[in-house]
């Protein structure tokens, strides 16, 4: 339109990094971070911390969009990391925290990451991995030790550093004299420009890099926000992983709106019903295996809730069982069941309810808010025949895959340009997953074409439990399906033939057991 113009005036680009910036002047003396062993930072301290990270990453020779690898449980660090790191104008890579060496070791290598920060409690993992990159002939990343408290357990003095193999220690680094408080931001020029790369097995033991953009994380973090109903100032507690999806992106949401981040490293029923108490939490959110804690905590573990007041949680994955969420409402939390994938930045769609839906019976409550629901304000979904590409009728019958196109999609596979055109083609991104429309409109998930088992929020490749098995010498055939369990949502379970001369025997795996049988 004549008269319309594009400048700095009207046009700056997006990113989250500003988040931080005016919390440390909205809410500078509200608290930002709270965890074990006395750590209470405020939004102005957390601020000059980021910008000691940005300095110290800066001179450690990170140059734009290269990858640093965080790879630690939910402590305060990581909170600074994420923006330290982007503010350095570097792209943030968290590695799941329950990842062996093996899969750290081949991340490493593919992220090609210049620096890895890793927390205590995993440097024995780490080291391994290490060991493995060196193996294979790849650059070794520079290895930054954040030596947080481990309950109440001294720090380690520097003097130890040599003996942990570490190149830095976190809290030296950022005390030392190349970290300055006045460093000088690296904005991004671009907004579409990479913020965060997050990894995910996909459908074959391949994984796949997710890359997030700086404008994609700015409108993720203000959905979430919207999504779990933040108003200013909110308390929350870390019981989603930050290495998932960038914690839905709340690492970030929660400083748009100047909350405090209350930092658990074992999310258990005592440390959920400890923080709510003892900090006011309004906030959390997880798996339905979080739900499962809650509900099946012993009565020495409980408390009431502050005030008669409820906690919002909103859970992903598998849908929670009815009985589990009727518990959840009598304890005081309410639940919102969401949707998404770490291609969509976290959740993609929410069962949103609707006041009509509370004079339900119970049951019809619960099977309500069991569906994924309708999408959210960043992006459109549907539910489409993926051969004709027409929407499936609203008859709670007829089955589609899931797809979905928006401002919070990723922006492609790193290094992948194959997958990145398929996973994109038809100008929307098609998760895999087979659902149906409900005469409302409302989505509800009836099966996954892609061959992948959730079990606590995570996702498991059915191939590389496969390919585990195999490495076995007794077994000759093995198949893995995921089956239903009331404490992970899904397990693996096995189906496996063994070769001649070998006896019944019992495996036992993290999430449960089953039996091999002849």
């Amino acid at each position: 339109m004549e008269g319309a113009v594009l400048c700095p005036a009207n046009h700056a680009p997006l990113t989250p990094i500003s988040f931080l910036e005016r919390a440390a002047l909205v809410y500078a003396d509200r608290l930002a971070v709270l965890a074990s062993a006395g750590v209470a930072r405020t939004w102005r301290e957390t601020r000059a911390r980021c910008l000691r990270v940005a300095a110290a990453v800066a001179g450690l020779g990170v140059q734009r969009h290269d990858v640093v690898a965080v790879f630690s449980q939910n402590i305060p660090a990581v909170c600074e990391l994420h923006f330290g790191i982007p503010m350095a104008g570097a792209v943030i890579c968290t590695l799941n925290s329950r990842l062996d060496a093996a899969m750290a070791s081949v991340l490493l290598r593919h992220s090609e990451a210049k620096v890895i920060f890793v927390d205590r409690a995993l440097l024995g993992v780490a080291r391994k991995a290490l060991g493995l990159v060196s193996e294979a002939g790849a650059r070794l990343p520079v290895l930054v030790l954040i030596s947080e408290l481990l309950d109440d357990e001294p720090s380690p003095p520097d003097a130890k550093l040599q003996i942990t193999g570490a190149d830095f220690e976190y809290e030296a680094l950022l005390g030392s004299a190349g970290s300055s408080p006045d460093f000088e931001i690296r904005w991004p020029a671009d907004e579409n420009e990479p913020i965060a790369l997050n990894y995910t097995s996909g459908t074959t033991s391949r994984p796949k890099g997710v890359i997030y953009s700086h404008r994609g994380a700015y409108l993720s973090s203000l959905v979430s926000v919207l999504l779990n109903g933040m108003a200013a100032t909110p308390v929350y507690l870390w019981t989603v992983p930050m290495f998932h999806c960038n914690g839905w992106c709340l690492v970030w949401g929660v400083a748009a709106q100047g909350g405090t981040n209350v930092c658990v490293r074992r999310v258990t029923a005592a440390s959920i019903f400890d923080g709510v108490a003892r900090h006011g939490v309004t906030h959390m959110g997880g798996a339905p295996t979080v739900l499962s804690m809650i509900v099946n905590a012993t009565a020495d573990e409980r408390r009431l809730l502050p005030g008669g007041r409820k906690v919002t949680v909103m859970v992903g994955g598998a849908p929670p069982p009815p009985q589990v969420l009727f518990q959840m409402e009598e304890l005081g939390f309410l639940v919102i069941h969401s949707y998404g994938l770490t291609e969509t930045y976290g959740p993609a769609t929410v069962c949103t309810w609707k006041p009509e839906w509370d004079a339900l019976p119970a049951e019809e409550r619960a099977r309500i808010k069991s569906r994924q629901g309708l999408h959210h304000l960043g992006l459109e979904a549907d539910v489409k025949d993926p051969a004709t590409m027409r929407s499936v009728p609203a008859d709670g019958r007829t089955v589609g895959e899931v797809m979905l196109r928006g401002n919070t999609v990723m922006s492609g596979y790193y290094k992948d340009i194959r997958a990145t055109a398929e996973a994109l083609a038809s100008g929307w991104f098609r998760s895999g997953d087979l659902a149906v429309r409900e005469e409302d409109g409302y989505i509800k998930v009836r099966d996954r074409s892609k061959d992948i088992i959730i079990s606590g929020g995570e996702n498991i490749s059915t191939i590389e439990v496969e390919a585990t098995l195999f490495s076995h010498p007794a077994v000759e055939e093995a198949a893995v399906v995921g089956q239903p369990d009331e404490y992970w949502g899904e397990t693996p379970c096995a189906f496996v033939k063994l070769r001649r001369g070998y006896l019944q025997y019992t495996v036992y795996t993290h999430t449960g057991h089953g039996s091999i049988i002849k």
